[in-house]
């Protein structure tokens, strides 16, 4: 039998993907009969239809879903290969795009990117700072390398891997009354004065799923997609916001702090952050080696964390002085 072409094969990828043999071909850069004809004759030879089309788009059957699965596993090992080849040159070198959200780039991008660059000079590096919607769709268009978001329902032609799960914190000012490092319940801290993400961010769905759960009273909300300005505002205000662990860490470090960090307790609020790729790609050799060194300052940050939350949790004083319980 004759064998399928790897451009058919890319064809079938990128429609699978993009849903449409006019997207699929201005992202192969090629035309929109190409595309159909590689597709036509892919199915031809494999004796079965891969896509349902109709005016709404282009669907994979259930043989083309599986086909289109194998097909990634395909061109990531021949992609791996070159890799590894790669690998034998005495100098890394290239270009790498990585997105990163806020949480990620104000405590443990500057350690990371500095040891980063001490090892592997050769790199030129593009860093783009966003929210995991803007950056999953950056990612999933050939934009970026990769991108760290939070964790969220998968997305064809994606591919995902757990990065950290971390603990959420309420940061407050110390006006709030609460103890710096002292573990408290978000139930016993209200009615709050909350600032949240916007409702596309998806850590906005998860601490509002927390709330209505464990009964935690919000008086007032303000949306607001932007960290340093969240930040600051806690800092003169008495509105709180909930922020990951990551983030938090350079109050936890500076010795005289404005901002109280709070883990939250009984139960905590985990988040859990993801490195995104393209499906049909794998990792180049650079990229390869920044997560290592990222993921290892990422850990230095739990570990950080771990020896400073305390183990015993104590009555948690609210705002008005109060112990509660």
């Amino acid at each position: 039998m004759t064998e399928i072409a790897l451009r058919q094969i890319k064809a079938i990828i990128a429609v699978c993907e993009e849903g449409s043999f006019t997207r699929a071909a201005a992202r192969e850069n090629a035309t929109q009969s190409g595309i159909s004809q590689h597709v036509a004759a892919a199915e031809r030879m494999l004796g079965v239809k891969l896509f349902e089309r109709s005016t709404a788009g282009v669907t994979p059957t259930p043989a083309g879903q599986r086909y289109y699965r194998r097909c990634i596993e395909a061109v990531g090992q021949l992609a791996n290969a070159a890799e590894e080849v790669r690998g034998f040159a005495a100098r890394v070198s290239g270009d790498l795009r990585i997105g990163l959200i806020p949480t990620l780039t104000r405590a443990a991008l500057a350690p990371a990117l500095a040891d980063f660059k001490s090892k592997h000079p050769d790199v030129r590096l593009h860093i783009v700072e966003g929210y995991s919607g803007w950056l999953t769709d950056m990612v999933h268009a050939g934009e970026l390398d990769f991108a760290v978001v939070p964790a969220s329902e998968s997305r064809v032609g994606l591919k995902s891997r757990l990065i950290v799960r971390d603990r959420e914190m309420l940061v407050s000012n110390r006006r709030f009354g609460l103890t710096p490092l002292q573990p408290v319940r978000l139930k016993d801290c209200g009615p709050l004065k909350i600032i949240l993400p916007s409702r596309s961010n998806v850590r906005r769905r998860n601490i509002e799923v927390y709330c209505q759960t464990h009964g935690v009273e919000i008086a007032d909300v303000i949306e607001m997609d932007a960290m340093i300005s969240t930040l600051q505002f806690v800092l003169q205000s008495d509105w709180v916001a909930i922020l990951s662990g990551l983030i938090c860490i350079g109050d936890v470090e500076q010795p005289r702090a404005e901002r109280v960090i709070s883990p939250i307790h009984d139960p905590p609020l985990i988040a859990e952050f993801v490195v995104i790729s393209p499906a049909r790609r794998t990792l180049s050799t650079q990229a390869q080696l920044f997560l290592e060194t990222f993921e290892a300052e990422i850990a230095r940050i739990q570990e950080v964390w771990a020896k400073t939350i305390p183990a015993v949790v104590y009555p948690v004083r609210g705002r008005r002085g109060g112990a509660k319980s």
